[in-house]
C-alpha cells in the first residue's frame, strides 16, 4: 500500500522551528546553546491511516550543536492525557489551530513507527495539490529498515510507559520502541533498526529500534 502525506502551502504562526527553539532547551537530552535559532537539516513523514494526525520527524540543529531527531504529531484538537508531551500550539492558515506534540507520547506515532521498522512501510510520499494536480516533493532524506517486512507487525495500542531520554523508550503491550534523539551519539540496541541518511550523512545512522514483546 502506497503511503502518502498531503501537504499545504500554508503559513504557521508561530512556525514549527520557533516552537522547537523554545521547547528544546528544556529537554533533558538536548545538547546545544539556548537562545539560538533552530534550523531544519532534513526530515520525513509517516502516514496516519485515519488521515487525522500529521506525523513528521525532523532532524534539527541549534547553533553549532549536534543534530537532534524530533518526531512531532499535529492534531486539530488536544490529545487527552498528553499535556506533558505538548510542544506548543500554532495557527495553520489552512487548517486552523494545531496542537503540536512530541510524538513519543502519541499512540498514532507509536503505531506508525512500529509499522515502519517491523513492516518496512517506509516514509510517506509528500505532495501538494495545485489546481487539481498532484506535485510531489522530493524527500530530503532516506530511511530503511533492517526488518524489511520480514516480521509480523503487532497491533500497537496506547503507550503504557514512555521514558523521555536518549533514546526515548516507548513501551506498549506488544512492542518496545526506542527513538534515538542524537543520531550517532550513542550505542546500538537490540531489535530491528530504522536507519537514515541525509545530505552530509551518506553512512546510515540508527534512528529507532523496535522489539516485539
Amino acid at each position: 500500500m502506497r503511503r502518502m502525506a498531503l501537504l499545504h502551502r500554508a503559513e504557521l504562526r508561530p512556525t514549527k522551528l520557533e516552537l522547537l527553539a523554545a521547547w528544546l532547551p528544556g529537554r533533558p537530552w538536548f545538547h546545544g546553546p539556548a537562545g539560538t535559532d533552530v534550523v531544519r537539516v532534513a526530515g520525513f513523514r509517516f502516514d496516519d491511516p485515519a488521515g487525522a494526525v500529521g506525523i513528521e520527524t525532523m532532524l534539527v540543529r541549534a547553533g553549532d550543536g549536534p543534530i537532534h531527531q524530533v518526531p512531532l504529531t499535529y492534531r486539530g484538537a488536544p490529545l487527552d492525557g498528553a499535556d506533558g508531551w505538548l510542544v506548543g500550539t500554532t495557527h495553520h492558515s489552512v487548517l486552523g489551530p494545531r496542537w503540536v506534540y512530541d510524538a513519543c507520547g502519541d499512540p498514532v506515532y507509536a503505531a506508525a513507527l512500529a509499522a515502519a521498522i517491523l513492516g518496512g512501510t517506509g516514509q510517506a510520499e509528500e505532495f501538494f495539490e495545485v489546481d487539481g494536480e498532484r506535485q510531489v516533493r522530493a524527500p530530503s532524506m532516506a530511511i530503511t529498515s533492517s526488518a524489511a517486512g520480514d516480521v509480523d507487525v503487532p497491533a500497537v495500542g496506547a503507550p503504557r510507559r514512555v521514558v523521555d531520554g536518549d533514546p526515548a523508550v516507548i513501551g506498549t503491550d506488544t512492542v518496545e520502541l526506542a527513538v534515538v534523539r542524537r543520531p550517532g551519539a550513542g550505542d546500538g540496541r537490540p531489535g530491528a533498526t530504522l536507519s537514515g541518511t541525509w545530505p552530509g550523512q551518506p553512512t546510515p545512522l540508527p534512528l529507532a529500534y523496535a522489539t516485539p514483546r
